[in-house]
């Protein structure tokens, strides 16, 4: 069955970097959309990034403009989300989730667009 599991997560000091990952299984990311939500306490899950593998389009929120990087290895079904220049307001718990083949700069980051989501992985940016 489908199945997405992040991993990478952690504590890192403002101005660190981390990377998550995004393993799949039960599919293959060759039609699809995969993208990453973060939800912090008593905040509404917010779309990150997002990665389209049908037409290689990549989407930003724009408070990680600059700073983040969405990539896919395509051998290791796996998405990757690179966080450099970690700031406090970042910290939260990351989830990634499969969306349909296409997405648009209007949807992308809607989370009822995605079907299958991750457990989640916690970032904490703090000195």
């Amino acid at each position: 069955q489908v199945q997405l599991v992040e991993s990478g997560g952690g504590l890192v000091q403002p101005g660190g970097s981390l990377r998550l990952s995004c393993a799949a299984s039960g599919f293959t990311l060759d039609y699809c959309t995969i993208a990453w939500f973060r939800q912090a306490p008593g905040k509404e899950r917010e779309g990150v990034s997002c990665i389209s593998t049908s037409d290689g389009s990549t989407y930003y929120a724009d408070s990680v403009k600059g700073r983040f990087t969405i990539s896919r290895d395509n051998a290791k079904n796996t998405v990757y989300l690179e966080m450099n220049n970690l700031k406090p307001e970042d910290t939260a718990v990351y989830y990634c989730a499969k969306g349909p083949p296409f997405v648009t700069t209007a949807t992308w980051s809607i989370p009822r667009v995605y079907d299958y989501w991750g457990q989640g992985s916690q970032v904490t940016v703090s000195s």
